[in-house]
């Protein structure tokens, strides 16, 4: 029960730095290139996770886990931060965070497919109910604002549900903050060139603001988050923790409206009430009731 009840805490600190991440990469967008965005973040957390790795005197991962870890750094290293960050140049951040509520039910889906994990019955119907309401509540306050930008968020959506599921497997037996370093440094000799490559040709016009997004989404939505969350999935569950991101639409729309003045619709208090209604379910039904047989 401690166990499990760790692994929530630590999740849920890793959902409130998460939360962070759409409006600092809608901030981060208006003085950097989404693609420079996405390659200089990896490159510097990669760079900050090479550290750690040699300091700490981290052992190799085996070589059954350097293709899982290259899923990791496919999924939520280069496929979701890209995908967002070319989303929220058709789309608001307001917009775009709630597209996040799919994301608890495509993790626990992975979570099923390569964790092993049988949640019972009941969990999969309060998952798709508090992911419905999301999806509902999204549809109704921004249905029309571009099909390109929902697409792509659809799409980041799916590749972070598997990035995360198996970065959680893995965790199980290497460690969280050392699954996200390992993914990270698999992708320096990629991201460090095309860092160089793609870079602006000169920082001066950039706005102190971009750099302070760039900052957080390389440090906290790259590296430090994962830590906690990697943490949590692999202490409390895949499935059972993955619902804690119901609640980071809401933590993201009420950053996005102190950042960015972005409108937040009144009713948002209303959908929230269900959706933590709906993360409680899911919490108790996560695990399947072990079935007990009388003693012959």
């Amino acid at each position: 029960m401690q166990k499990t009840t760790n692994g929530w805490l630590s999740g849920f600190v890793g959902m409130l730095i998460f939360s962070g991440s759409l409006p600092a990469t809608r901030i981060a967008i208006q003085g950097f290139d989404p693609v420079f965005l996405t390659v200089a973040r990896a490159a510097i957390a990669g760079t900050l996770g090479l550290a750690l790795l040699l300091v700490f005197r981290q052992t190799r991962p085996a070589k059954r886990d350097f293709l899982p870890l290259a899923m990791v750094a496919l999924g939520v290293v280069v496929g979701f931060p890209l995908l967002t960050a070319l989303a929220l140049r058709h789309i608001t951040a307001a917009h775009a965070v709630v597209f996040i509520g799919l994301l608890p039910l495509a993790t626990a889906i992975f979570g099923v497919m390569r964790g092993g994990e049988r949640p019972q019955p009941a969990f999969w119907l309060c998952s798709v109910i508090g992911s419905a309401t999301v999806v509902a509540f999204a549809l109704r306050n921004g249905v029309d604002a571009s099909p390109v930008g929902d697409l792509l968020m659809i799409a980041a959506i799916v590749v972070c549900g598997l990035g995360y599921a198996e970065g959680a497997r893995l965790s199980r037996h290497l460690g969280g903050w050392q699954v996200i370093s390992w993914a990270l440094v698999l992708s320096l000799p990629v991201m460090l060139p095309l860092t160089w490559w793609v870079r602006p040709a000169s920082f001066d016009g950039i706005s102190h603001a971009a750099l302070w997004g760039l900052a957080y989404v390389s440090l906290f939505s790259m590296l430090i988050g994962f830590v906690f969350w990697y943490r949590g999935l692999a202490l409390g569950g895949i499935a059972g923790v993955g619902q804690l991101q119901l609640l980071q639409p809401f933590f993201g729309l009420a950053l996005a409206a102190l950042l960015l003045h972005e409108a937040v619709p009144p009713e948002m208090v209303f959908v929230t009430v269900i959706v933590v209604a709906c993360v409680a379910g899911a919490r108790r039904f996560a695990k399947r009731t072990p079935v007990h047989r009388p003693a012959a």
